[in-house]
């Protein structure tokens, strides 16, 4: 007995100081431009889904105008001074932009950072760990004003983990890991994927989990795994939900009235639709992923995506798998008229 709880005090002796650290860190504001200059054009609303790596110099002057060229603030816990000045450096850029780095659950309370956010004509959401997101601003007024932004049609943006945020449900990384598809879809309601909700309530997401870096990092496995697991607990009388995974220097610009169309670095940055209909009750809770026949529908600049439905004009290919005891078997595709010019 005296050697556990020798182990529990040097435990607590090695963790104390990081929590500490973490706690006492206080939030960095770095300011580019001049905030206080009058914006001259109108704020329109939309989102700017990015899927991580390079920004799109065209989806980020969609973004730019429709925020009136005006004053930017960018939400980050772990860096976003880079994202500034690359913001500032754009052609069409802000008149400003205000970087907030979040390192304490309650600097989202602190008056400044709500009436910075409250004040900005377009917001956009880092990189970085999303479960630092969810921990920080979850249930708190930084969460709320950010569905408020939304709601008063202003424009927000965001990439990678800031791209995870958007969702109804979101894969939150708790376990400050990240799961692969093969480790999702052996076991889909493990405790390494984890699902979270009720953060963020954007209508034009609602019924939509995304994810970001998708081709490159081979995500389409784990895609159905936070389908199956986030449909677990939902009503009989909603919709499917459906996946939006979204490649590499690759966005998604969305209209007010959910129209959307893909600006990407290149001719193969893609943007996965995963219907998630066959992901309804699948297999029991501790099992490997069995499913029916899913239907992926990957689009490219040529294609116009409808949101929150899911639905694609042009699309480039239509894909059916089904998940077998873990593993994705591709049973078909089929290539669009429009891809085949």
């Amino acid at each position: 007995m005296p050697r556990f709880f020798a182990f529990v005090l040097s435990l607590i002796l090695t963790i104390a100081p990081v929590l500490a650290a973490e706690a006492e860190a206080p939030l960095e504001r770095y300011v580019y431009g001049n905030p206080d200059v009058p914006r001259e054009g109108a704020v329109s609303g939309g989102l700017l889904l990015n899927g991580g790596g390079a920004r799109n110099p065209q989806a980020l002057r969609w973004f730019f105008e429709k925020a009136g060229r005006g004053h930017i603030v960018i939400l980050s816990a772990s860096f976003g001074k880079d994202t500034a000045e690359e913001f500032m450096r754009h052609p069409q850029g802000p008149l400003s932009v205000e970087v907030l780095i979040f390192h304490a659950r309650a600097q989202a309370t602190d008056p400044a950072v709500l009436a910075s956010i409250a004040r900005a004509d377009g917001i956009f959401i880092s990189g970085g760990d999303q479960s630092r997101y969810v921990n920080f601003w979850r249930g708190t007024e930084v969460a709320r004003l950010l569905d408020a932004h939304v709601a008063a049609g202003k424009p927000l943006g965001g990439t990678s983990a800031g791209l995870a945020m958007l969702g109804e449900k979101l894969y939150g990384a708790m376990d400050d890991g990240s799961i692969t598809s093969k480790e999702a879809l052996a076991l889909p309601f493990g405790p390494a994927n984890t699902i979270e909700g009720d953060f963020l309530h954007l209508p034009l997401l609602q019924g939509v989990i995304t994810d970001s870096h998708f081709k490159e990092r081979d995500r389409l496995g784990r895609l159905f795994a936070f389908l199956a697991k986030a449909q677990a607990d939902r009503s009989d009388k909603a919709p499917a939900m459906i996946g939006l995974g979204i490649d590499e220097d690759t966005a998604l610009v969305v209209e007010p009235d959910g129209s959307a169309r893909i600006h990407a670095q290149t001719a193969d940055g893609l943007v996965w639709i995963v219907d998630g209909t066959a992901l309804r009750d699948v297999a029991p809770p501790m099992a490997p992923l069995t499913s029916g026949m899913v239907k992926v529908t990957v689009a490219d600049a040529n294609s116009r995506i409808h949101l929150p439905s899911g639905r694609v004009e042009r699309p480039r290919e239509e894909q059916v798998y089904r998940a077998s005891e873990g593993t994705l078997v591709r049973l078909s595709t089929k290539a669009s008229i429009s891809a085949k010019r």
